[in-house]
């Protein structure tokens, strides 16, 4: 059956589009929902200026996702999370732990972007997976580290402060 498509639907196509879907999705979903309606050509030629501006926001969206998934390409994020003495977390790492952890670090990334093949349970060293959009995606690494793992990391020793020869300078109000 062919409609023509009132919004974008995913996977199936755009505004103003003309596509071809089963009789009962079109009968079940779309059209009880307004998504599609049946064409006319009356109604195309009202469409026609609408879809060319929906065009024109995505191809802007586009190129902002492209310029997002360049930036965070490699990017690092280091989570802390509590874990037992094998390194087996209490819990698991969530898409919105990461997405919190990348945004602090300035990247435009947001929390439907994560794709996780299975979640992290275990301390160390994880690729993921940012699905921006069909064909574009970046890939990150998370770090999962044991809750305390940083603290108990021996820390340089304080230095003294080194005297000078110079004179102090006199303290104010003197």
């Amino acid at each position: 059956m062919k409609v023509l498509l009132c919004e974008d639907v995913q996977k199936i196509g755009y505004y103003g589009d003309i596509v071809e879907v089963a009789e009962g999705y079109a009968r079940n979903f779309l059209l009880p929902q307004r998504l599609a309606i049946l064409p006319d050509k009356q109604i195309l030629r009202s469409m026609a200026q609408e879809k060319g501006k929906r065009t024109e926001q995505r191809l802007r969206e586009r190129k902002r996702l492209e310029a997002a998934a360049v930036a965070v390409k490699g990017a690092e994020a280091v989570i802390s999370s509590k874990a037992n003495e094998q390194g087996v977390l209490f819990g698991s790492v969530s898409p919105k732990e990461i997405v919190v952890n990348l945004q602090a670090q300035g990247f435009d990334v947001a929390e439907h972007f994560v794709s996780l093949k299975e979640h992290i349970k275990t301390v160390g060293s994880h690729e993921v997976t940012l699905k921006f959009a069909e064909n574009l995606s970046a890939t990150v690494t998370v770090v999962v580290v044991a809750e305390g793992q940083i603290a108990d990391q021996p820390q340089p020793a304080p230095q003294e402060p080194q005297q000078s020869d110079q004179p102090a300078p006199p303290a104010e109000g003197q």
